[in-house]
């Protein structure tokens, strides 16, 4: 069983109670990462990894205190997967329901022969997005890449490299957590998700994080399009480049195979 990372505020004790119940349920064993308090946090300590500058640029309005928290939780979080050298760990954020196939989805994971980085465990809200590349696992599972990355951060797998590549790849940032994970051509981190999710976000408990106001978006609406039509551009790229790489290993690896079964013997 890989280690499981939840990820609560202290002040927000009744999501961790939630959260128990939920692992207690399917006999599960988590380690609990103190999240950061964006509220709390000096301006030297937001501005050690929060950059106004590459706000300013990527992003078409400031970050809250609260997403400046989540994001540096969220990089705890990696951070614990580096130090104690993990294969891979599963990091959840208090807001999550377990369905009865978790325990398969994890073994589904934990008997993936291929390298990966990251994958979704959950969908944002139980959103759909079009499917750019599948592959049918047993025990009904499939390895999907969307066209773009799912966002929301309510349960992921994250490799030790995957861990590692992200912490280099943000030790500066300027957009939401999720928003920087679908800049999979930045970070160098390309991610899948198991399907059918094994975890469902709670629709029941309103977010810690502060939703900015819509006036405030609106004020920024034509600088966000850009924004967007730049992303999609990069992103249906980088997400063909991530697919023409998953065809070439599955080549390698057939190819292999095929070497060593019909190897003649010396």
């Amino acid at each position: 069983m890989p280690p499981i990372f939840l990820i609560n505020l202290e002040r927000s004790p009744q999501r961790l109670a939630n959260s128990v119940m939920q692992f207690n349920k399917h006999e599960l064993s988590f380690t609990k990462i103190d999240a950061i308090d964006g509220a709390t946090l000096s301006q030297a300590q937001i501005n050690k990894h929060y950059c106004e500058t590459l706000n300013k640029k990527n992003y078409h309005y400031p970050l809250s205190r609260g997403q400046i928290g989540c994001y540096l939780s969220h990089r705890k979080a990696w951070q614990a997967i580096v130090d104690q050298k993990l294969d891979y760990a599963l990091i959840f954020e208090d807001d999550f329901n377990l369905t009865s196939d978790i325990h398969a989805a994890i073994n589904r994971i934990n008997k993936l022969e291929m390298q990966w980085q990251l994958i979704k465990l959950c969908a944002y809200k139980g959103r759909k997005r079009r499917i750019a590349y599948q592959k049918t696992l047993d025990d009904g599972y499939s390895l999907v890449v969307h066209k773009k990355l799912m966002s929301g951060c309510c349960a992921t797998a994250i490799s030790y490299h995957g861990a590692k590549q992200l912490l280099a790849a943000t030790e500066k940032f300027g957009r939401p957590i999720d928003c920087d994970l679908q800049h999979i051509w930045e970070t160098g981190v390309c991610g899948y998700s198991l399907m059918p999710f094994p975890v469902i976000q709670s629709t029941e408990q309103e977010s810690d994080i502060h939703v900015r106001s819509e006036k405030q978006v609106k004020k920024a609406f034509f600088k966000r399009k850009y924004q967007q039509l730049i992303a999609n551009i990069n992103n249906k790229k980088a997400t063909s480049e991530f697919i023409n790489e998953i065809h070439q290993e599955h080549f390698k690896q057939k190819r292999s195979l095929s070497s060593f079964l019909f190897e003649k013997p010396s």
